[in-house]
């Protein structure tokens, strides 16, 4: 064993806040899974129910297979439906204010405040405590302080669909509309334990800086777990990572950019990622140094095909092509691949996975991208569990880590995951070897040629320091449409 593998990744005050145990943890792939799972949690709740997210929308199903059924799923209806079976029933919502980059970055339809959030038991806030063009990008649901849930999954809309990605399903509509949207791939955890009283914690911490309001711990009560939802993994310890701008009198907080460092130095025979965007500069930069060393690992990464809306494609579309221009410099050994998921009649799958599988020895799971303002400017929260070297409990845990590793891929390339399993064996553990011998029609992974930049994108938009910088500027210029408009303009005139 190398000095890097014997090296604990996960080590509190630096790339986590801390580390605590949990009973059952499942890692839950794609939205109609996690939506089943906060249906059935959530009608088992007691005393509190604590919505941390990015952007709800009370009009979403959340299972649009179900037309009629005794408990609603509509999340406004459903929300309301559990208050009244339970008086006692506290439900807390933050959500991030819904600024200009939502409005215009991605073009979708911000919360409607609706009657029912004026009730005792239901409160609704919008949080604005961040620094200017910051974003609030945590998505936690914590019920009672004995189950939590943290991930990249928002309750809203264009998130549901099953693991099937179909090219075109009836049951990807927006509420309200009915526009149809494309197969979207995502993932979240489910949590119990110590690590869902410390998500409590802070739950209860973005409420008291968002609202001034100091809410109590819960009552203890028993454990209990959604139903129909089986654990990943039992009895294991679990880093929690976050990224949180300095704001007021709070200190800055980068665990997340640390972990993300830690974790590509310390990656002996590969690194498996899936994320939303490739834009951060400082992973890229540690990317690229490992890829000039003559025995470092083979790094594989899963993206999108583009970016969800035209203003965030040409800025981190962009930033993403210069920075594999960057690599493909420094990957003079050929172990560096960025592929995007197809369906069957090859639709793209919009993916907003954020996951990271370092060897088979660290699962990270978590709401950071790999971008500049996962690493500095938006709050972020990160899962990861971390097998060590030495009894058979860390045997276990690589083999639970591997699993789901060849169950992710074996999704994408639509095989079994006996048929990646006997592939990855027969290249003797080589992810690309693998890979690249299973690509073909249909469902599958292609590998993303990315689009030459023009001049306009590179000088404009290509520094990114509009939507995606890598700290809070002092000085920061009050962003506007026209002024997106004219810099959009400006770039298709050049």
């Amino acid at each position: 064993m190398s000095q890097l593998s014997s090296k604990k990744i996960l080590r509190p005050g630096k790339t986590c806040w801390r580390i605590e145990s949990a009973d059952k943890l499942s890692v839950i792939i794609d939205a109609a899974d996690y939506f089943s799972a906060f249906h059935s949690a959530v009608q088992q709740a007691e005393h509190s129910v604590m919505m941390i997210g990015w952007e709800f929308d009370t009009r979403i199903s959340l299972d649009p297979r179900e037309s009629k059924a005794d408990v609603p799923h509509k999340l406004g209806e459903f929300l309301n439906w559990v208050t009244k079976k339970r008086p006692d029933l506290k439900i807390y919502m933050l959500e991030w204010d819904t600024g200009a980059l939502l409005t215009l970055g991605r073009g979708s339809t911000p919360l409607r405040i609706i009657d029912w959030v004026s009730s005792s038991q239901i409160r609704l806030r919008l949080d604005h405590a961040h620094p200017s063009g910051a974003a609030h990008h945590q998505k936690i649901v914590v019920i009672d302080d004995v189950l939590a849930f943290c991930g990249g999954i928002d309750t809203t809309a264009e998130r549901w669909d099953t693991r099937d990605h179909v090219d075109d399903s009836k049951l990807r509509r927006r509420p309200t509309t009915g526009r149809p949207y494309g197969p979207w791939h995502d993932a979240t955890t489910a949590v119990d334990g110590d690590v869902a009283a410390a998500l409590g914690e802070l739950a209860r911490d973005r409420w008291r800086v968002a609202t001034g309001e100091s809410l109590e711990a819960p009552p203890r009560r028993d454990p209990f777990w959604p139903e129909g939802l089986e654990p990943s993994m039992t009895d294991v310890d679990v880093g929690i990572s976050r990224t949180a701008p300095a704001y007021d009198s709070r200190e800055a907080v980068h665990e997340i950019e640390d972990l993300y460092l830690e974790i590509v130095s310390a990656a002996e025979r590969s690194l498996y990622i899936e994320s939303q965007y490739f834009a951060s500069r400082r992973v890229a930069d540690a990317i690229a140094s490992r890829l000039e060393e003559a025995d470092g690992p083979e790094i594989v990464i899963v993206n999108p095909e583009s970016a969800d809306g035209w203003l965030e494609e040409e800025v981190m579309g962009s930033s993403r092509a210069r920075l594999l221009e960057m690599i493909a410099q420094a990957d003079t050994y050929d172990r560096f691949r960025l592929y995007t998921p197809v369906a069957d009649e090859g639709t793209p799958i919009y993916v907003h996975a954020k996951i990271v599988i370092c060897d088979v020895r660290l699962l990270r799971v978590g709401s950071s991208n790999l971008s500049n303002r996962s690493m500095g400017l938006d709050t972020e929260c990160d899962l990861s569990i971390e097998a060590g070297t030495g009894d058979a409990s860390d045997e276990r845990l690589r083999k639970q880590i591997s699993a789901l590793r060849s169950d992710l891929l074996s999704e994408h390339l639509g095989v079994t995951i006996d048929v990646f399993d006997a592939q990855l064996a027969k290249a003797e553990g080589s992810l690309i070897k693998a890979i690249e011998a299973l690509l073909g029609e249909g469902r599958s992974l292609v590998p993303f040629d990315p689009p030459e930049l023009n001049c306009a994108e590179d000088n404009i938009l290509g520094e990114n320091d509009l939507l995606d910088p890598e700290r809070p500027a002092h000085r920061w210029r009050p962003f506007s449409l026209k002024r997106v408009v004219d810099i959009f303009r400006g770039a298709k005139a050049s």
